[in-house]
């Protein structure tokens, strides 16, 4: 059974209580902590912390042994913030929280983290600013990153052991996109899994190119939801995440998504690639249940009533 809690203040404090099954008796806390998905990492950095593990009510080190009906507490302390983050007053789509995690339904427009050219106006920012108006610290750990000009679901882990699990839960292909993008014309086949290799084009360090001899692997699903209009709503889910996949893929196939300014640029309907995180999936990273996001297909993308009342 596992109980959550969470203690407010300037200091960040998640207290996470685990009661040790049968199955987990005999373990060590640092084994049980790694089968529950904690990183080396993360047991190094806990170690560190005050009264951090608590069996019963009593201090245990890592490689004490943990007995069945045993409370095990494990309390995350931190203090530090992202510094070169400044937070900024900027509106958020917040589709879920809690003590662990943050899921976003992000505008288009708006860049995932602070750079040279958007050093105030990113997520990153305005999220600085919604936990300092808590008095609660900020560091930023998103674990899908999504383009400046792509809307749609992202998520934030708000500690270092959900950034962690939600990190190696990409890595491992474990959480679920699904996208929804718009193309000009009538696609053949319907539907279809696209494999090509991805690598960055000789000549940029931005755009990104279809490179079957030094590219890295790149599966794309995709299926049309929709016609109208002369134009395509089309469903893609990643197998993998390279940078520009969907836009290069679709690219390939010979449907690039319209108002893409780098690959194809259709601006008669959109000034930005029609390309919108419509559906997150994952494990959650602390209690395992089931979690499920959608988001609306974004007003810019409805080239049509049919695609309207469909999303």
């Amino acid at each position: 059974m596992l109980q959550l809690g969470y203690v407010g203040g300037i200091t960040m404090n998640r207290i996470i209580d685990y009661t040790i099954d049968q199955a987990s008796s005999g373990l060590r806390v640092e084994q049980y902590l790694r089968r529950r998905g904690y990183s080396g990492q993360n047991l190094t950095e806990i170690k560190r912390m005050p009264e951090s593990i608590l069996v019963n009510g009593i201090h245990y080190y890592m490689r004490q042994t943990l007995a069945a009906g045993d409370h095990l507490r494990v309390r995350i302390c931190e203090t530090e913030c992202s510094g070169k983050i400044p937070p900024t007053n900027l509106p958020l789509d917040i589709v879920y929280e809690d003590e662990d995690i943050v899921v976003i339904n992000k505008p288009a427009g708006m860049p995932i983290h602070p750079s040279m050219n958007n050093y105030t106006n990113s997520m990153a920012n305005a999220l600085a600013w919604y936990y300092r108006e808590q008095g609660k610290p900020f560091i930023f750990r998103c674990c899908n990153r999504l383009d400046r000009d792509t809307s749609g679901l992202t998520v934030v882990a708000k500690h270092l052991v959900s950034g962690s699990i939600l990190s190696d839960m990409v890595r491992r292909r474990r959480i679920h996109r699904e996208y929804l993008a718009v193309v000009r014309g009538h696609l053949t086949p319907q539907s279809g899994t696209i494999s090509a290799p991805l690598a960055r084009k000789p000549g940029t360090i931005i755009e990104r190119t279809v490179d079957f001899e030094h590219g890295e692997a790149a599966v794309t699903h995709y299926a049309v939801v929709d016609e109208q209009n002369g134009h395509s709503l089309v469903s893609l889910c990643l197998e993998t995440g390279r940078t520009h996949q969907i836009r290069i893929h679709m690219k390939y196939l010979g449907y690039p998504l319209i108002g893409d300014y780098l690959y194809n640029p259709d601006m008669e309907y959109i000034n930005r690639q029609a390309l919108h995180s419509h559906k997150l999936s994952f494990a959650h990273p602390i209690t395992g249940d089931a979690m499920a996001f959608h988001a609306p297909l974004p007003e810019d993308m409805r080239l049509s009533n049919s695609f309207r009342a469909l999303y």
